[in-house]
């Protein structure tokens, strides 16, 4: 948490903000950890005075647009916020990096847990970032017959390979759960032995969960919030993440909670059964 869906909301919220704004200074940096690279005198340097040309997102990578060929990647890890805040806002023990803009307004990377990274990255190290991913699972090209190829020969479990961003970008825990919900498929099913059948509905499951979640604005069960401070509302609508005990709506089995992989993992024993033979 954030997963793809809720890092292309804060993307979305936070360009519609400051696309054409520059930054004029570092105004709080006081966990230097949060700075993978480069160091941090170079860092502050090549910061400042910097326009922000435009907003994307990479995985699970928020990816800030610069001049002069630099882009600033921001990875919220499990509690990371990127909120734009006004010039009387102020700094808490939980914010650990402020960017002011030209325009009075500030941003505010806060994070409770201090897992959060930020890199500042020329041309060679955006490839870099890009060539450590797999295909975007919202992208044109990413097709039931590609997870298909992707899946075949995998004897990894479905759950841990949906998650593995080197195989498919984006994916986390919440959204793995509710397609293979979607596409009834047993989350302990060797990736080589899921039926070739179902493989175009999880592709359709895939697609689903991360396009209503973006349509919900996100899924906020902790810290997660858009770029404007507001919440989402996609986890009103789970089918089985985080609701162990509770009947599944298809079948009415009570929804099992399991660590697989050492990830909580939700599914429905009932309409969701290992293959036999």
């Amino acid at each position: 948490m954030p997963e793809l869906p809720e890092v292309e909301i804060i993307a979305r919220s936070l360009a519609a903000q400051v696309v054409g704004r520059r930054m004029t200074a570092l105004e709080k940096l006081d966990w230097e950890r949060m700075v993978e690279t480069p160091d941090l005198p170079d860092f502050r340097a090549l910061i400042l005075g910097r326009e922000i040309v435009a907003v994307g997102r990479r995985a699970k990578w928020l990816l800030v647009t610069l001049d002069a060929g630099w882009t600033l990647a921001v990875h919220l890890r499990m509690s990371g916020t990127l909120i734009v805040r006004g010039p009387e806002a102020l700094s808490d023990t939980h914010t650990h990096l402020v960017l002011a803009l030209d325009d009075g307004r500030r941003i505010f990377f806060d994070d409770q847990r201090k897992f959060g990274r930020v890199r500042l990255l020329d041309a060679a190290g955006l490839r870099l970032l890009d060539a450590a991913h797999g295909p975007e699972p919202l992208g044109d090209t990413f097709s039931a017959e590609q997870l298909g190829r992707i899946l075949a020969g995998r004897r990894t479990k479905l759950k841990p390979l949906l998650l593995n961003q080197a195989i498919i970008a984006g994916i986390g825990n919440i959204y793995a759960s509710e397609a293979l919900w979607i596409a009834r498929l047993h989350p302990q099913i060797p990736a080589a032995d899921a039926p070739p059948e179902q493989v175009p509905a999880l592709h359709a499951a895939i697609r689903q969960v991360l396009e209503e979640a973006i349509a919900n604005q996100g899924s906020s069960l902790r810290n997660y919030r858009t770029s404007y401070g507001e919440r989402g509302h996609n986890q009103d609508h789970f089918r089985v993440y985080d609701r162990a005990g509770e009947p599944c709506e298809r079948c009415g089995e009570p929804i099992t909670r399991e660590v697989i992989a050492q990830r909580s993992t939700f599914y429905c024993p009932g309409c969701q059964r290992m293959p036999v033979g």
